[in-house]
């Protein structure tokens, strides 16, 4: 079983960048297909991104493209996501999500097992 742990949320102006990391212990991460998911008050959780295990797919939703990379670091166990000029519609608990049963896991959070305790990131104007 592998643990999750998110790290990098904050409070941030418009226009700001944060660094998100998702760190794995308990099992090698190299494997495990990663998304990012968030969860605004009163809203539905929501897809961020997505990237497969061997960093060769990788899916934004529209309202990030162009601003926020998602990438990988094997040897650190760690998945990234770069957010860049940030928008208060960002403002969001940002969990970080991971599957070992497939390459790539997509936009759909049933098809990740494991999940992180979140992190906030909260964008203010």
């Amino acid at each position: 079983q592998v643990q999750l742990v998110e790290s990098g949320g904050g409070l941030v102006q418009a226009g700001g960048s944060l660094r998100l990391s998702c760190a794995a212990s308990g099992r090698t991460f190299s494997r495990y297909a990663v998304g990012w998911f968030r969860q605004a008050p009163g809203k539905e959780r929501e897809f961020v991104a997505a990237i497969s295990w061997s960093g060769g797919s990788i899916e934004y939703v529209d309202s990030v493209k162009g601003r926020f990379t998602i990438s990988r670091d094997s040897a650190k166990n760690t998945v990234y996501l770069q957010m860049n000029s940030l928008k208060p519609e960002d403002t969001a608990v940002y969990y970080c999500a991971a599957s070992p049963a497939r390459y790539y896991g997509g936009t759909n959070y049933a098809n990740y097992e494991y999940w992180g305790q979140g992190t906030q990131v909260t964008v203010s104007s």
